[in-house]
């Protein structure tokens, strides 16, 4: 609210004793001047919280106040994006989005509505999943583990977010594909199935190659393969699904910002402005393409919004086609 001189507040008060109805209308305030949430729902060490927590210090650095994580995970996703969903539509709390976000409204009910309980912002960019092991395992090529699975059917586990997730679509896609035989563990986050993984628990995981690459660097994680329709720039040595002999097989991930619904269009093309010009800069390109295998995507809401709801119509497609049910 903007200083006013006190003989106007006189004035103002004067007038509202003789016509109640007129009020005088307060200039919009500074957005924002106070921190945003950004809920991520998953557990920390997934790649949404690892692309949220980059691009929320850049928004940090560019709008002056706190960009506060806040993860929220459990049910694939669900119960932080109804968090989201139920909270104040003022600009203050963002929603990490990603295929798995219409994934699920491919597959089953949910306590909100993917078009329509949320405002699109922004894509931030895409990555090819990957079919990723320990390297001390038994598995040292794809060859290796389609060849296990069909000489003993589902005897062999694969990490998941749970039912209609991203680890889940890809994991059935590849046994509809290579015509085998694999059961999923459904784990509460992308971070805790990779842990159990790299621990050797379990044997095998559909990741995006964001959330796998770190620890491929590092010597815990093997890439047997990447699901793009060719090769990733960032691990070029890998060969994809196709090339190992599989080619129907091609899925990648994207990830986005989302509001509640009902954010004013100030604060929505504020919000989107800041997102456009962190996600055009080179640095965060480079950042994107070098930590995490993704390609910086920036697209406006109204684009993104068409492509949430061409790919909630693509998903039901594959998981009617795949035999995915939520149970």
């Amino acid at each position: 609210m903007e200083v006013r001189h006190r003989s106007k507040f006189a004035v103002i008060a004067l007038l509202a004793l003789w016509v109640p109805t007129v009020q005088a209308a307060a200039p919009a305030g500074k957005f924002p001047d106070k921190p945003i949430r950004w809920v991520i729902p998953f557990p920390p060490g997934g790649s949404n919280d690892v692309l949220a927590r980059y691009l929320g210090i850049k928004l940090t650095e560019r709008v002056g106040e706190q960009v506060v994580i806040d993860n929220r995970g459990g049910a694939n996703g669900i119960i932080g994006a109804e968090i989201a969903a139920n909270s104040p539509a003022d600009g203050y709390t963002l929603l990490m989005v990603s295929t798995s976000w219409v994934m699920n409204a491919a597959i089953r009910p949910l306590p909100y509505d993917v078009e329509k309980s949320f405002d699109p912002i922004t894509l931030i960019g895409s990555s090819p999943n990957s079919i990723v092991v320990n390297p001390k395992g038994p598995y040292q090529s794809l060859r290796e583990l389609v060849a296990a699975a069909k000489a003993k059917p589902a005897s062999i586990f694969y990490a998941s977010t749970g039912i209609g997730g991203f680890n889940h679509f890809g994991g059935e896609l590849f046994k509809k594909v290579a015509h085998i035989d694999m059961v999923m563990v459904p784990y509460k986050g992308g971070g805790p199935a990779m842990i159990d993984v790299m621990a050797g628990n379990i044997p095998v995981m559909f990741s995006s190659v964001t959330q796998a690459l770190p620890h491929v660097r590092a010597g815990r994680l093997k890439f047997l393969a990447v699901g793009g329709a060719k090769r990733s720039a960032v691990v070029p040595e890998v060969p994809t699904v196709a090339e190992s002999g599989f080619p129907d097989y091609k899925v990648a991930v994207w990830w986005g910002i989302a509001a509640p619904h009902g954010v004013s269009p100030a604060i929505m093309k504020n919000l989107y402005g800041e997102f456009r010009t962190i996600l055009g800069d080179t640095a965060t390109r480079n950042w994107l393409s070098s930590n995490a295998a993704a390609e910086a995507q920036s697209s406006t809401p109204a684009e993104f919004r068409k492509l949430i709801h061409s790919d909630i119509i693509k998903w039901r497609g594959v998981a009617k086609s795949a035999g995915i049910v939520v149970k």
